[in-house]
């Protein structure tokens, strides 16, 4: 007789509590890129906190200026070169540290029944592949997702008495909102409404949620609504952010038509509509969902536990991997859309987010964004090239004020509205930084190289990123060699010196990659001779007395090793100038450095960065210790979103978002020309399948490993001769498009 907890079983796709969602952080998530949905509570109060991308508080920084130093550029670089490494503090224009506009909650629709008994066989979950959060027990059961196609949150339970409102008090709103509400009686049910105008603005967001009630009958009870004796209550809720005063009646009229819509001729909405509005929702989202899976043979009993269960007991097995990748992309992918994810994904259910959850450009956001292309979510590139092509003319300004040059200039900071670089201070002198600009775009271009064209988009900020470079990059070395001065490694200064330095590695990696990677958009022009001509006059990285790559190539600056950043290793990952077939000494070199980085603040962002450069640097036990320190570190809540620091300390996308990242590098890799296979395996994972992953030369690759053997299946999308590396060694595959090529090797 087969013992059932050996039986097979599938990968599980979603994940489940026993119990109600106490604390918003533990809140199941929904959301389409523009609305979110947190959803937290129990039977008796069920909450759903509303949030949209665009909400954010004015606090100044929407009118904020970069400051205007082009004139006293030249005299810091003087300065600088000749030997003063504190100079770069005083350019400034002496502001105090402006942040960039606040995220926050919009309000949470509160759902309220008569206390009960308590409640017998109660269960939540969220289904990744279809959004859908559920909550239920004897009496009453609640779903809610987020529609990709109506760009509405639905919201369908069954109870047969319920008090509903729209409640604006959340932690820490503040004080001096201008709060309005209002319900009206409809022939479905009702329409709720809540106004929200910020303190001392003409700024404003308003709610709306359509009520339709099924077999029952709702009465006004303001600033709500009670509901009795229905059979069913479906909730449809957008928000928007507006000026002034804001007619809802179309937007309500809209909402009714939506929940028409889904009923047949003659139907009540409210039975159909939900099913109908979920149908239209699953096509897009379970399709993009599904593209890419990974199995790691994960013990059958512990798939079927709960998510708490898996991160208390069973931190570091493949069930709870599985799980967080599973999330990891489900998370991503529904916190993308007319933005790419905030460090705080799409969601929060307080007003006070850390760093304003912004969008931060020197690591956060990069990270996040990392695994897209390679787990086959252009959904989220696309929102990443929004937020990007939105703000080029900001960055323009941030070159001209700042720099007195051409091109672009990346903010560190934004608050999605803005790129202007006007976030900065003495210790984080952000308006120094040129890099940016280059690695928000490298996930543009690694899709691009996925699917085989080039974006003209994406041509044209490049080429943008390029003039830059052009104006910038004046000054010389005695040797001739072109010198990046000021130049700054996020968030790091030199053990000798300020922030505000020379030739930092990060600095001389992102001009080289984004003068190149603009003059191959453009061959045979003579833009792209004179951009390869500039790249080739860059110096090379140093290699300072320990051995390691040194983090500022200019000589005299000394390392500082205890940092949560590894920005001086951006030419191993994500870029490919620095690895251990094409440039083995200085491979060797950043491995070095990378042995001697501390923690710091144990940030997840930091471990994790870690575990990307680990895996490129084929250092399977360094990925292992890195993710151990994320996944034993208690990062992770209830809901699988995850945390900034340790003890599940300042709700975080990073860890989560960035994950799928780390597992994806440590058993594939590719570049336009490579394919390496299993470069950083840790040895508790001995067996698994990757279905799917999209290379960079044009195909997709489905990878199945065990102790004895490892298959690979490749199916490319266009001819091409790639280099094939494996534990093995190297191996030429000549690849024709439209022909899978299988191949089983030996033991990895």
């Amino acid at each position: 007789m087969n013992n059932p907890a050996h039986s097979p079983a599938p990968v599980v796709h979603g994940t489940w509590e026993p119990a109600p969602a106490a604390r918003w952080e533990d809140g199941f998530l929904s959301g389409n890129g523009h609305h979110g949905a947190l959803v937290f509570g129990g039977p008796d109060d069920e909450r759903v906190v509303v949030t949209h991308h665009t909400l954010v508080r004015p606090n100044g920084g929407e009118s904020a200026r970069p400051p205007r130093l082009a004139d006293r550029l030249s005299s810091l670089q003087d300065q600088l070169l000749a030997g003063e490494p504190y100079a770069a503090e005083t350019f400034t224009d002496g502001r105090d540290l402006q942040w960039v506009q606040p995220f926050h909650p919009a309000f949470q629709v509160r759902l309220r029944r008569a206390p009960g008994e308590e409640p017998h066989c109660y269960r939540r979950s969220v289904d990744f592949a279809t959004g859908v959060v559920r909550e239920g027990c004897e009496g009453w059961t609640s779903r809610v997702f987020v529609s990709r196609a109506d760009d509405v949150i639905v919201q369908r339970v069954t109870a047969a008495h319920l008090h509903i409102a729209l409640d604006h008090r959340l932690s820490n709103a503040p004080t001096g909102l201008a709060v309005g509400d209002g319900a009206v009686l409809t022939p479905e049910g009702a329409l709720l409404t809540l106004r929200v105008r910020y303190p001392d603005s003409d700024t404003a967001y308003t709610g709306l949620t359509l009520v339709v009630v099924t077999g029952g009958r709702a009465a006004l009870t303001p600033p709500g609504l009670e509901v009795t004796g229905a059979d069913s209550v479906l909730l449809l809720t957008r928000v928007l952010r507006h000026t002034g005063e804001l007619d809802t009646t179309a937007h309500g009229d809209a909402l009714r038509q939506l929940a028409a819509s889904g009923a047949e001729p003659g139907g009540v909405p409210g039975e159909e509509s939900y099913d109908r509005l979920l149908a239209r929702h699953t096509a897009l989202h379970r399709t993009a969902y599904e593209r890419v899976t990974l199995d790691l043979d994960a013990d059958p009993v512990q798939r079927a536990l709960p998510g708490s269960e898996l991160l208390e007991k069973h931190p570091e097995s493949p069930a709870l991997l599985e799980r967080l990748f599973a999330a990891g992309r489900y998370h991503l992918l529904s916190a993308s859309g007319v933005n790419p994810p905030r460090l705080t994904g799409l969601w929060t259910g307080d007003w006070n987010t850390a760093w304003s959850g912004a969008f931060t450009n020197d690591a956060n956001l990069n990270l996040q964004t990392a695994s897209p292309a390679a787990t086959a979510l252009p959904e989220v590139t696309a929102s990443l090239a929004a937020l990007i092509h939105r703000q080029l003319d900001d960055w323009a300004e941030n070159a001209r004020t700042v720099f007195g040059a051409r091109g672009v200039v990346a903010p560190a900071h934004t608050d999605g509205e803005s790129g202007l670089s006007y976030h900065f201070s003495r210790e984080y002198p952000l308006h120094l930084w040129t890099a940016g600009a280059d690695w928000l775009l490298k996930p543009l271009v690694d899709h691009d190289e996925t699917r085989g064209e080039h974006d003209p988009r994406t041509a044209d900020a490049l080429a943008r990123v390029a003039l830059f470079y052009e104006d910038f990059l004046s000054r010389t070395d005695p040797d001739g060699r072109l010198v990046v001065v000021p130049s700054y490694s996020p968030e790091n200064r030199p053990a000798n010196a300020s922030w505000g330095a020379i030739n930092a590695a990060m600095d001389l990696s992102a001009a080289r990659h984004a003068l190149l990677t603009a003059a191959g958009y453009r061959p045979d022009t003579p833009d792209a001779d004179r951009w390869r001509a500039l790249a080739d006059r860059l110096p090379p990285h140093r290699i300072n007395p320990d051995g390691a790559l040194a983090e500022w190539a200019w000589p005299g600056l000394e390392d500082t090793y205890d940092h949560r950043h590894l920005s001086h290793l951006y030419g191993v990952w994500p870029l490919d100038e620095i690895n251990p077939y094409d440039t083995p000494e200085l491979a060797a070199a950043a491995h070095r450095a990378l042995e001697l980085r501390g923690a710091e603040n144990d940030s997840a962002h930091g471990h994790l960065h870690h575990a990307l450069v680990a895996a490129r640097l084929r250092d399977g036990e360094r990925v292992a210790h890195a993710l151990g320190q994320v996944l034993e570190g208690d990062f992770f809540h209830t809901s699988l979103m995850s945390a900034h620091y340790p003890d599940r300390d300042v709700y975080n996308a990073d860890a989560a978002h960035t994950l799928p990242a780390v597992l994806v590098e440590m058993l594939v890799q590719s570049t336009p020309d490579r394919l390496v296979l299993l470069p950083a395996l840790p040895a508790a994972y001995p067996t698994g399948r990757l279905h799917c992953v999209r290379t960079r030369f044009g195909a997709d690759v489905d990878l199945t490993w065990n102790p004895d053997e490892t298959t690979v299946v490749i199916r490319p999308t266009r001819t091409h001769r790639v280099d094939l590396r494996t534990s093995s060694g190297a191996l030429p595959i000549d690849l024709v498009a439209g022909e899978d090529h299988v191949l089983t090797l030996g033991a990895w």
